[in-house]
């Protein structure tokens, strides 16, 4: 067999990855090397919709579900809750493939990063996290980044604040993590569950606010007497559960004002500290305490300011989110300059915070979690035009 020689990209993308790593482990992230091959299950509940659609699956001899590994979140975080560690701070650096289906360009790319453990000190986390994202941008030549950032936890308190039902909550949050356009999806969703006429009408009333155990149980028992198994892809206990989802949302549309705030807040966008004063005042004006979640968010942006990010030149948006469902807090990303607003346009380095996910992959007690990914293909690309264009 001949051997193929290394592209000189795929050298300078190895040089310029092998001096993060070093950076990484000086200061003090210790390089994690998780298997290739995961089990498919935490990628497919954890993981958000982009992620679980680009999957590579496959199945042992003993019928479990088998991936490989999308990114290297889950497995570094998984190797951690099983080693002696678990529970204690740490901090791991990785360096290695992953495995997405990207419609027409490699599947197979280098991933690196940096996962956190068990700090308490969040708000002081988080800004070492974008510090040396933007640290590692630079370690390629990349400085001129726009840097975008947001935080999952302030919508969840909102939510919580507002009161509504349990199942306008779990849409709210779905549809916000999914990235799709929040607040066109509100007006859809509260024209669609205004009161209307059907011929399910009397049994969606009353299944309204019963014992959602219970209505699931007969639901599903009225559809296996009358032999249904699945429909579309769907199994009864998740039609079931969407028919109990809409008899809640048909009995109590969202209400016009906590539409008119949810709007208000997901406007708020620009400076950082612009932004506190803005969250500030539609609380006060609102009558709502979310102050827990925005003195957190005011807090980050001191330890931001103190790691020497001009915070200034850092846009904050209510309404950011990376897609991934697992994330519970602080979100960031950066990107070129120049490389798009769309939700599409994937970043350069990209982030945030992810307490829930340890008890999630099994952990008896909850652990804080933050980290990123750098996505070596891009910053060695713009790294190498950068270059070229100095050379020129």
């Amino acid at each position: 067999m001949t051997a193929t020689a290394a592209s000189p990209g795929a050298a300078g993308s190895a040089a310029w990855a092998d001096a993060l790593l070093l950076s990484f482990a000086q200061g003090g992230y210790v390089q994690a090397h998780p298997a290739i091959l995961q089990p498919a299950e935490p990628f497919l509940d954890l993981s958000g919709e982009d992620i679980r659609k680009s999957l590579y699956l496959t199945t042992d001899a003993s019928g479990e579900e088998l991936c490989l590994r999308p990114d290297l979140t889950i497995p570094v975080a998984r190797d951690y809750l099983a080693s002696p560690s678990a529970g204690k701070p740490a901090g791991f650096s990785y360096l290695g493939p992953v495995f997405r289906y990207r419609g027409g360009r490699p599947s197979e790319f280098l991933q690196a990063g940096i996962e956190s453990f068990g700090r308490q000190d969040r708000a002081a986390a988080d800004a070492e996290m974008l510090a040396l994202a933007l640290q590692a941008a630079a370690a390629f030549g990349v400085k001129d980044v726009e840097i975008r950032t947001g935080d999952v936890a302030l919508f969840n308190a909102l939510i919580d604040a507002l009161d509504l039902y349990p199942v306008w909550r779990r849409r709210l949050i779905k549809d916000f993590n999914r990235k799709v356009s929040l607040t066109e999806d509100i007006e859809r969703l509260t024209l669609a569950t205004a009161p209307g006429r059907n011929e399910y009408e009397g049994v969606l009333a009353a299944l309204a606010g019963s014992d959602r155990k219970a209505a699931l149980a007969l639901v599903t028992d009225l559809m296996s007497i009358a032999g249904t198994t699945n429909v579309g892809g769907r199994t009864v206990a998740e039609i079931a559960d969407r028919f109990l989802e809409q008899s809640t949302l048909k009995a109590g549309a969202l209400p016009r004002d906590a539409l008119d705030i949810i709007k208000r807040f997901l406007a708020i966008a620009g400076d950082p500290n612009e932004s506190v004063k803005q969250l500030r005042a539609l609380t006060s004006d609102a009558k709502l305490d979310l102050a827990a979640a925005i003195d957190e968010l005011e807090r980050r942006i001191g330890f931001m300011t103190a790691r020497g990010i001009d915070t200034k030149l850092t846009r904050f948006s209510t309404s950011f989110g990376r897609g991934l469902d697992y994330y519970t807090g602080f979100e960031f990303e950066l990107h070129a300059k120049g490389n798009g607003k769309g939700n599409g346009v994937e970043p350069l380095v990209a982030g945030g915070r992810y307490d829930g996910l340890m008890t999630q992959l099994g952990s008896s007690t909850p652990i804080p979690a933050v980290g990123f990914s750098v996505w070596i293909e891009a910053l060695t690309q713009l790294g190498q035009s950068g270059a070229q264009g100095s050379a020129a």
